[in-house]
């Protein structure tokens, strides 16, 4: 198993990074969190998690081996692929999702897209004694609401957009964010941002 990719930043997408280790650029598929914490050019450290398919290898990256940790355990639940999993945790925490598992929060998972109120129930009983207890601050999610701003920012410049192109951007998919029910969801914010970037050029 791969544990993590050490080297420099080669590419920035949306979902993605490229990381040169040896020589060989490594694609990690990444959550936008994640991602805005790179920039091109720059050395960087992910923690990895291989998927093994008949047809492909994926490996998927994260800040930290607490996010790996629950991206594992995530899948372990029955109709839960790397690719839900990596979609929770890129609208919660890890702490934020062992919260809502100890606390019975459907509302929370529901924000993820692909679960829906019968998916959220079944995963509150799947997971409850699998995540664990949260270790963080018992602040609910309010930083990640309040920084949807300073995340999509960082992420435009990560992937190489100019600071007035990224405040652009950002200003220009604010009333989406405004509008959403709960917590603004980055990935989806960042490609609202990338298709009006796109249509400026």
């Amino acid at each position: 198993m791969i544990a993590f990719v050490s080297g420099t930043v080669a590419a920035l997408a949306p979902d993605a990074a490229v990381v040169e280790v040896g020589g060989v650029g490594m694609a990690v598929q990444c959550t936008p969190n994640t991602l805005s914490t790179l920039r091109m050019g720059q050395p960087a450290k992910l923690h990895t998690s291989l998927v093994v398919r008949e047809d492909s290898l994926t490996l998927y990256g994260f800040a930290d081996d607490d996010e790996r940790q629950v991206f594992e355990l995530l899948q372990t639940a029955s109709g839960v692929g790397p690719r839900l999993a990596q979609a929770m945790l890129a609208v919660h925490s890890p702490d934020a999702l062992r919260r809502a598992v100890a606390t019975a929060d459907e509302k929370a998972l529901t924000a993820v897209p692909g679960i829906g109120k019968k998916g959220a129930q079944k995963l509150l009983l799947e997971l409850k004694d699998r995540l664990g207890a949260p270790v963080g601050a018992p602040a609910v999610g309010a930083p990640v609401s309040t920084g949807w701003r300073d995340q999509l920012h960082a992420a435009l410049i990560g992937l190489g957009y100019a600071t007035r192109e990224a405040d652009e951007a950002v200003t220009a998919v604010a009333p989406q964010a405004e509008a959403a029910d709960g917590t603004p969801q980055v990935g989806q914010l960042l490609k609202a941002a990338l298709q009006t970037l796109n249509r400026a050029r």
